[in-house]
């Protein structure tokens, strides 16, 4: 290891440090804002904009720092961590709503088996589990991603590709109980594993991809598209392995629930009945980004949405700009199809956070404008404005409800 590569490491610890008290700072503003509309409506009730649906019905803890944690265990973490205590549910009862607790069988197995791993050997809990799961899956996250650039443009791009890992507004998923974190560490491996042509570590990696969330399925193109080039170029069949292992945590995990609850194809059912998933192939994020400029700030999840879809559009205007390998392109461009694909929620940053080759070109282009023109101010800029959306980002998660 190189002296400037320990270096930047040792930079980019430093600023993941402070990306995590960035985002206690939006949580905290959160718990700020609760305890004033308590004491404005009732000293012992949350107000319906909590983050937790079941919160209101409870007391507000003392400790403000508890309140901080509510907020990053609040929404999907809540269900992650009754897989974490329960497990799956052995019936799914027929009209199924977001209301019922068999709704958790939306949920893949990866993380919750992972947390459940970490409890077993952490003292505190499953939230103290879930919390310090992410963290560390946040830190290897943005490690791999450095690696990943550094192979591609070097370590100064690498260097900035870190940093922007750790502050881009939908990072805030390293401190959070979601599992966005373990899907961008073991698709950065597997991204590295297919530059490397290590065919069986790919593939290992993609299963444990698609395991973990479904837009975890961009890891089954990256897979094929890697075989594809290898085998008209070299006639290499082995690459195929990686291929043949990448779908297999989603059509296990499918298998696994129908079996273990007795209903065939009941994730597709409670994804339909309990969360209204159905597909709108980008209609929804086009109208919500046009009610965001019509009416500005009379929706959050608007100004939410209309906020990635630009970032999204300039992410990939640096893609053009510094191309990426065609295997890590597959993976870019089928993650930000399932983006758009839903009806329900579509463009969000921690959705854009999982196509996070995205950031390497970002970096590239970056690090291009810096060298130059020595006195740009692009690059202090952008991390200001990815600083800003961070604690923006959770202060509006938490204070409003916007999903992010």
């Amino acid at each position: 290891m190189t002296t400037s590569w320990k270096r930047i490491l040792r930079r980019a610890a430093v600023v993941f440090v402070v990306s995590r008290i960035l985002v206690l700072l939006g949580a905290s503003i959160v718990a700020a804002e609760l305890r004033h509309d308590v004491n404005k409506v009732d000293e012992q009730r949350a107000p319906a904009t909590t983050p937790d649906p079941d919160y209101r019905d409870k007391a507000i803890p003392a400790s403000g720092l508890s309140l901080a944690v509510d907020v990053m265990m609040s929404w999907d973490g809540l269900w992650y961590q009754r897989i974490v205590e329960h497990g799956y549910p052995r019936v799914v009862r027929p009209h199924i709503t977001y209301d019922t607790p068999d709704a958790r069988a939306a949920f893949f197995p990866a993380y919750p088996m992972l947390v459940r791993g970490v409890d077993a050997v952490l003292p505190g809990g499953d939230v103290s589990a879930c919390l310090a799961t992410n963290l560390a899956l946040g830190a290897l996250a943005v490690y791999l991603a450095g690696l990943l650039a550094r192979r591609l443009y070097g370590e100064r791009v690498a260097d900035r590709t870190m940093i922007l890992m750790s502050l881009f507004p939908g990072a805030f998923v390293f401190s959070f109980a979601y599992t966005e974190a373990l899907l961008l560490v073991v698709a950065a491996a597997c991204l590295l594993a297919l530059l490397q042509r290590r065919w069986w570590i790919a593939g290992l990696f993609a299963a444990i991809g698609t395991a973990t969330r479904p837009n975890g399925l961009a890891l089954v193109a990256a897979c094929a598209v890697a075989a594809f080039v290898e085998i008209r170029h070299r006639w290499q069949w082995r690459p195929l392995v990686a291929v043949a292992l990448a779908p297999l945590g989603f059509v296990g995990f499918q298998l696994w629930l129908g079996r273990h609850t007795g209903e065939a194809a009941v994730w597709f059912r409670v994804q339909t009945q309990a969360w209204g998933e159905g597909a709108s192939f980008g209609y929804t994020a086009i109208e919500r980004s046009v009610k965001a400029v019509l009416h500005p700030w009379s929706s959050g999840t608007n100004t939410v949405t209309v906020a990635t879809v630009v970032a999204m559009v300039l992410l990939l205007w640096a893609l053009r700009r510094h191309p990426l390998p065609a295997p890590v392109v597959a993976y870019v461009v089928v993650v930000l199809a399932l983006m758009l694909l839903p009806a329900t929620v579509t463009a969000r940053p921690r959705f854009l956070f999982t196509a996070f080759p995205l950031l390497i070109s970002a970096a590239a282009w970056l690090e291009h404008r810096v060298e130059t023109r020595p006195g740009s101010e692009a690059w202090t800029l952008t991390v200001s404005a990815c600083a800003a959306g961070l604690v923006w980002l959770v202060a509006l998660f938490g204070v409003f409800g916007v999903i992010p």
